[in-house]
């Protein structure tokens, strides 16, 4: 499940851009740094639980600003306006549900608008 080397790495991005001080609180950053220096692979469903909580942690500080973008608002609004332009007859329309491009470019449009609220 969680092997060493993969903990290394994510706590060496999360050094690198900051995100180990201020995403975490001691007791997260503890036990990342003993499962590091005692396990080679996490063995134990609890400790594997609490390091996927963590992991989750950082994942999200890391993520840029465009893609949580795209993620909360472009995607729901491509979803919304492709149901809706099926509905009203247009035959390619479906595809937009799934194109990211159209997703990053509501959420652009949203950034751009002012009205973002999703920092």
């Amino acid at each position: 499940m969680f092997v060493r080397a993969r903990l290394n790495l994510l706590k060496l991005k999360a050094k690198r851009t900051g995100i180990w001080y201020k995403a975490l609180n001691h007791l997260d950053r503890a036990l990342v740094d003993l499962t590091i220096k005692v396990a080679d692979r996490v063995m134990s469903l609890r400790l594997a639980k609490a390091l996927s909580a963590i992991i989750k942690k950082i994942e999200e500080a890391l993520e840029s600003k465009i893609s949580k973008a795209i993620r909360m608002v472009g995607l729901p609004l491509a979803y919304k306006l492709g149901l809706i332009a099926k509905k009203w007859g247009n035959p390619h329309a479906e595809k937009w549900i799934f194109d990211l491009s159209f997703a990053r470019f509501l959420a652009v449009m949203r950034i751009n608008s002012g009205r973002g609220g999703f920092t």
